[in-house]
């Protein structure tokens, strides 16, 4: 008896030491609403006594992981409910192997940004204060009220105002260095207004301009404003001159001028109060609003082989400046730099200022992430894999936003629906790039010199099996479906769908590439343009417009094989270039075995091609096209 008490006993401490022992190993930790940082986070929910349960921060959760042996595996989950985060979560080297997963019915949400409350009434109008807004401590320009990205204070409420600055200097392209002469301070900062156009009592300390470029825009502050001269003098340096490439377009934000609809809001920073006009359903005691504090939610900075899944991160700000291109300057809700194997895997993105999603250099997956209301681009990751995901109505704060930015080296883009975005839906540079099975519809809404998929000295890179629709040409440069630009070669475009896009493919400055198999439907005309090019292959197409079709191309540029080419208006067109001026516009003329008839196409919205039996194409050994896989699998 006493052998059996004691061996009890001993059995019953190794046991317990054991326990122990695994637990001070294991690295899984649970962050909760109603957690607490002083628990250890050990369990998913409160003890009854409420000494232990789990964290109440994400940052909490990662200082605990980093605290576990590094042999572990290291797992944080994140249970449904609200986060509002006083901080970035900041992920670097001491976090390898880390998985930061999200678990409930509905995606917990992590918020960049603080609550406001405490409203006021002013006539139609109510206010709060905002401590830090006065001292110019705390600035924003996204505002997310009842969940949805609130519209900003905008004049004029619609279309655009119009300025007499003029910068007339030659464009020399990207390759040719840019401007033929550099803008002078002068020009980068000043805005000549015509007289009449601007109320007499704007606040500079609160107005923003958007002044608009060709493929992107400059949004900047106000230093002054000279009524007497109608000069605005900004607070910072446009990206380009007003006036630049000839377009002469401008809208001031964030006045109570501009106040001029409920659901509009406006920051005035001169009193240290959000103003905001509630909608005609909304009970201004109930209604919740976040203000961002921040650019960037979380932070990935030389982490290696982490994994996020299935988070939602809402509400974050950008600086007040220009942005340049896509509005590259800013940072993304979520940021990777110098990192290697990591994985953003079914997160959505919402009302951010900024980027989306923002891979500065190292390569990460993206995969199955939705991304939409966004201020600039939804994803923009170099030298990664984009997959399966959904990026919708970006650019809300900057419209040279694009979709999907990839570029780098080896950037797989595939497999995602993108739509209503105000510039290209998917923009991608470099080289050895696979653009592949992308669903694209409602893009170039609001900028020019763009498309569906827009290819910048690109090489080795192939466009296959998209689907593009429904995308207008706003003017200026244009909008196409396909766009090999500058130094772009080697480059392969093959069994792609446009319908209702005019300008189908337009190739730039781009050399020794191959347009083949594709399908482009148009419901008027039709242009296909090679301007300063050379050396093009144009093959097994099928080319079917109610209107006229143009090729606009210098002679000998390109080779023409085996397609199949209808205007239902009858007129088919060869504008002879030399450089960018035409010599003359003659029929086309096509020898050989390509055909002038009318393809006999039946069906393709779906995105299968389907011929009458009596289609000249199938006698041609074209292969049909299917692109009615393009686009995300999930709903």
């Amino acid at each position: 008896m006493a052998f059996n008490r004691w061996t009890g006993r001993f059995v019953l401490v190794l046991l317990t030491f054991t326990a122990c022992s695994v637990d001070a190993r294991s690295a899984d930790f649970f962050v909760a609403p109603d957690g607490n940082d002083a628990w250890s986070g050990k369990i998913a929910s409160p003890n009854e006594s409420r000494t232990d349960g789990p964290m109440a921060s994400l940052q909490a959760a990662v200082g605990a992981v980093r605290r576990t042996e590094t042999g572990s595996d290291r797992n944080i989950t994140v249970l449904d409910g609200d986060y509002f985060l006083s901080e970035p979560v900041a992920l670097n080297a001491q976090d390898r192997g880390l998985q930061i997963r999200g678990q409930g019915p509905k995606k917990p949400v992590l918020y960049g940004g603080r609550p406001i409350a405490g409203w006021v009434r002013d006539g139609r109008l109510y206010w709060v204060s905002l401590e830090g807004v006065k001292e110019r401590k705390w600035d924003f320009r996204a505002l997310v009220v009842n969940g949805r990205l609130a519209l900003r204070a905008r004049f004029p409420e619609q279309e655009t105002l119009i300025h007499e600055s003029r910068f007339d200097v030659p464009w020399m392209s990207t390759t040719g260095g840019g401007w033929q002469r550099k803008p002078t301070p002068e020009e980068l900062t000043t805005l000549q207004f015509r007289s009449g156009d601007l109320p007499s009592d704007l606040e500079p300390a609160n107005a923003e301009i958007t002044v608009y470029h060709m493929w992107d825009e400059s949004l900047v502050g106000v230093k002054n404003i000279d009524y007497a001269n109608h000069r605005i003098t900004f607070s910072s340096p446009s990206g380009h001159p007003p006036g630049a490439f000839g377009v002469y377009k401008y809208v001031v934000w964030n006045t109570k001028e501009g106040m001029t609809r409920p659901g509009q809001w406006y920051l005035d920073r001169t009193a240290g109060r959000v103003y905001y006009w509630p909608l005609p359903d909304e009970d201004i005691k109930t209604v919740r609003m976040i203000a961002p504090t921040m650019e960037t939610m979380i932070r990935l900075d030389g982490a290696e082989d982490v994994e996020i899944r299935g988070l939602h991160l809402a509400a974050t700000n950008t600086p007040l400046k220009a942005g340049g291109f896509g509005a590259g300057a800013f940072d993304g809700a979520v940021s990777v730099r110098r990192s290697r194997g990591c994985r953003l895997i079914d997160l959505e993105v919402s009302r951010a200022a900024g980027q989306g999603i923002c891979v500065r250099d190292g390569g990460a997956q993206i995969v199955k992430c939705h991304v939409h209301d966004i201020g600039a681009c939804g994803i923009k990751a170099p030298s990664c894999r984009i997959e399966n995901n959904y990026v919708h109505h970006i650019g809300r704060i900057y419209p040279s936003a694009i979709g999907i930015w990839g570029g780098g080296k080896g950037c797989v883009i595939s497999h995602n629906e993108i739509h209503d975005t105000p510039y290209s839906a998917i923009n991608c540079g470099g080289e050895d790039h696979r653009i592949e099975h992308n669903k694209i519809y409602r893009a170039m809404l609001e900028l020019h010199d763009g498309g569906a998929i827009y290819v910048f000295a690109g090489k080795n890179t192939v466009l296959r099996g998209n689907l593009a629709f429904d995308i207008p040409d706003t003017g200026g440069y244009g909008s196409s479906a396909y766009y090999l630009d500058e130094r772009s070669a080697d480059c392969l475009v093959e069994g792609n769908l446009s319908y209702g896009i005019q300008r189908p493919s337009h190739n730039h400055m781009a050399h020794g590439n191959t347009i083949r198999n594709n399908v482009f439907i148009a419901d008027g005309d039709m242009q296909l343009t090679f301007h300063k090019s050379d050396g093009f292959l144009f093959q097994e197409n099928v080319l079917l417009a109610d209107g006229k079709i143009a090729f606009s191309f210098a002679p000998e540029a390109v080779d023409f094989r085996n397609n199949v080419i209808h205007s239902r208006e009858g007129q088919i067109l060869h504008d002879r270039l030399r450089d960018y001026n035409s010599e003359r516009t003659v029929a086309l003329a096509l020898s050989g075995d390509n055909e002038i008839k009318d393809p006999l196409l039946e069906s393709w919205k779906s995105g299968q091609m389907i011929y009458s039996p009596k289609s000249p194409v199938s006698g041609k050994g074209i292969k049909p096209v299917d692109v009615s896989g393009a686009g995300r699998d999930w709903e």
